[in-house]
């Protein structure tokens, strides 16, 4: 039997993250590993993880609720784990920093965010941990700035099952899952509804490609608090008759490939786990240069970079990509090479092991 884990993931979605938690249980209990997962009672992740981990479900409310506390050092006391990995934000970082203090557990921390936090709160947070693991280069980058030293962080970037999105694309069913026309042009968005995810901008460079393009249609494709807001500024223009709304979707494999061009106009990304998939899917992507984005999407090669908040700059990229079809299709190649050759989920897995045994090793 290899080491033994403690996992830490709260969020109740298989959102980006939760979803490279699986990747990572799984991949560890193949390789001999025993898992332990503590996650929020009724997630999703709890259904998913059975037979590769041992379940510790819990009720957390999130960053105030200090049961989180109590739940993990009563779990760490009695199952001694040789590694203990806070995995999500909600709470789990301030709580488990706090666990790790009180244990002296071998702690670990993945960082997916690239907002940037006060000094003091930075080096308190993450001083409670042997290692951070950033999921991009960038988001190192924010760290170091806040005073972490480099030798303390250790970057893995975030994965992909490249095989389960490299399909081919069933148009004719997408046609008729997203009533769009086989001769319409669709341009995707997958993010959640929230702030720092752009979509007010697509939706303002919507009316300027309309005007002058009628056969595209924006698919939308998430939940969040700020979907009524965008639907109204959807409704407000006129644009309704362009957008579909197509909320939260566990079949992306099937509709990623189906997108002519994606769209991600965020102003802070951790990497973005939703461009790897397109990528892996041979979609071209246009999106901002901001946290990890450029580490995926290569100007010029299988998407473009604009400035993040640049309306005139997103319409214009779009726009080039829409009316180069050529130019699509060898950037989709291109993508498909970049998601293998860079975002697998072996090299994913093998390097939270290495982290792991350097701490093993270091005592």
């Amino acid at each position: 039997m290899g080491l033994r884990v403690l996992h830490v993931e709260m969020g109740r979605h298989l959102y980006g993250g939760a979803l490279q938690v699986f990747y990572l249980l799984r991949g560890l209990a193949e390789r001999g590993y025993e898992n332990i997962l503590v996650c929020q009672q009724g997630s999703r992740i709890q259904d998913l993880a059975r037979g590769i981990a041992r379940i510790k479900p819990i009720e957390c409310l999130g960053d105030p609720d200090p049961r989180l506390l109590w739940h993990l050092l009563t779990i760490i006391r009695t199952e001694a784990p040789d590694i203990f990995h806070v995995h999500s934000r909600r709470g789990a970082d301030f709580w488990g920093a706090l666990a790790a203090r009180l244990t002296r557990a071998r702690a670990v921390i993945t960082r997916r965010v690239d907002n940037p936090e006060p000094v003091w709160m930075a080096r308190w947070r993450y001083g409670s941990f042997a290692r951070v693991i950033t999921i991009s280069e960038g988001i190192k980058k924010v760290l170091m700035r806040e005073g972490i030293p480099e030798e303390k962080i250790s970057c893995v970037l975030s994965a992909i099952d490249v095989d389960h999105y490299a399909r081919q694309a069933d148009r004719g069913w997408f046609a008729r899952e997203f009533s769009i026309s086989p001769k319409e042009l669709a341009v995707g968005m997958v993010a959640q509804f929230i702030p720092r995810k752009g979509h007010q901008l697509l939706v303002t460079a919507a009316r300027g490609i309309i005007s002058r393009r009628k056969d595209v249609r924006f698919v939308l494709c998430g939940r969040g608090p700020l979907e009524k807001e965008i639907r109204d500024q959807v409704v407000r223009w006129g644009l309704e008759g362009h957008f579909i709304f197509a909320g939260f979707r566990e079949d992306l494999p099937r509709v990623l490939p189906c997108f002519d061009l994606l769209v991600h106009p965020a102003f802070m990304e951790g990497l973005g786990v939703g461009l790897v998939q397109a990528a892996a899917a041979g979609v071209p992507i246009v999106a901002t240069r901001v946290g990890g984005i450029p580490e995926i999407v290569q100007h010029g090669v299988n998407g473009l970079i604009i400035p993040p908040g640049d309306v005139r700059a997103l319409e214009e990229a779009i726009m080039e990509l829409l009316n180069d079809g050529p130019k699509r299709k060898k950037m989709a190649r291109a993508g498909r090479r970049i998601a293998r050759e860079r975002f697998s989920l072996e090299k994913m897995i093998e390097g939270n092991i290495k982290v792991y045994e350097s701490l093993i090793h270091s005592r």
